[in-house]
């Protein structure tokens, strides 16, 4: 087993100890009764919100690649989109982790050039975790002022998002405008591979990428500003449809109360365990009793989420499952 493979299956183990610690003293008897008071309409409409919520982060993909004159279809794309979800899931943070096996598919499987299938994606995840960034750094600040949610220290989240939302823009930025600093940092350690013959094709790729890259930024904001438009939107339907599970699991807040909830998931989602399994159930079961109610009224807003998770993750799998079986088309 190599040392990759040994950190994620020791963090899957604790990932599953946590939740099973946490969860072992529950009614979990309760959480298919609430699931089982659920009626047609109900599970209709959570189940088109989260049709809406992939289907958003799928168009923003898209107009990305159309934008640099690829041609991916929505329908491959939704594909490509579930499978590298999926992957994700399984490594440490549910965040990333796809990303690699997405490049392949896009390059090998829909024939789309390397620095296309890498601009798009790493603009429609920069722009995703940025906006990510900002919708925390705006519901750490409401807990901030808020003096019912002083039991916590929001001042260290609010400097840490605030640096993140400023850090990753810069970054990106001053990586396009002086590529030849990172360049620099890395002579030392490529010196010895700079005359293989593959560099000189990665040398082309890396120049039609940030010629493709200019042109995004200097001819076609208008694509950038719809794809972030429609980031912004979709955290609005993610938010809405947690509002939705909260109504389902009988749990009445105020907007300091959602905020809490919202927030408290959202950053339990980024640390570094496989599918936010423990971190999430923790974090509900953590703040659900500071708005006055008991850890027990958590137990079918977990079981609700873990039953999307479920079902996100079985269509990835199975999306997985026939981006593998396919043949590799000819180039």
């Amino acid at each position: 087993m190599t040392r990759a493979n040994a950190i994620t299956l020791l963090l899957w183990l604790s990932a599953i100890a946590l939740v099973t610690w946490i969860l072992s003293d529950l009614p979990l008897a309760a959480m298919l009764q609430g699931l089982m008071q659920l009626s047609a309409g109900q599970w209709i409409l959570w189940l088109t919100l989260n049709v809406l919520v992939m289907a958003l982060s799928t168009l923003r993909w898209h107009i990305l690649i159309r934008a640099l004159r690829g041609s991916v279809s929505f329908v491959a794309l939704t594909s490509i989109r579930l499978a590298g979800q999926t992957i994700s899931f399984v490594t440490p943070g549910p965040q990333f982790g796809g990303e690699p096996m997405q490049l392949y598919w896009l390059y090998k499987r829909q024939d789309l050039a390397l620095h296309k299938a890498v601009l798009s994606l790493g603009l429609d995840r920069f722009l995703e975790l940025w906006v990510n960034f900002a919708v925390l750094l705006v519901g750490a600040a409401l807990l901030l002022l808020s003096p019912r949610m002083a039991f916590a220290d929001w001042n260290q989240v609010v400097l840490i998002l605030f640096v993140l939302l400023l850090g990753v823009p810069i970054l990106f930025l001053g990586l396009f405008r002086r590529p030849q600093w990172m360049t620099r940092r890395l002579h030392p350690l490529i010196s010895g591979w700079l005359s293989h013959p593959r560099l000189a094709a990665l040398r082309s790729h890396r120049d039609a990428l940030e010629e493709d890259l200019r042109e995004l930024l200097l001819r076609r904001k208008r694509v950038l500003a719809q794809a972030l438009g429609l980031s912004i939107l979709n955290w609005g339907i993610i938010l809405a449809e947690l509002w939705l599970l909260l109504v389902f699991a009988h749990i009445s807040v105020d907007l300091q109360g959602f905020t809490l909830i919202a927030v408290a998931i959202r950053l339990a989602m980024l640390l570094p365990l496989p599918g936010g399994i423990g971190t999430i159930e923790a974090a509900l079961l953590w703040s659900i009793p500071m708005l006055g109610y008991e850890a027990s009224d958590a137990l079918v807003l977990i079981a609700l989420m873990r039953l999307r998770d479920t079902v996100i993750l079985l269509a990835g799998a199975a999306s997985l499952a026939a981006l593998r079986s396919r043949s590799n088309p000819p180039r």
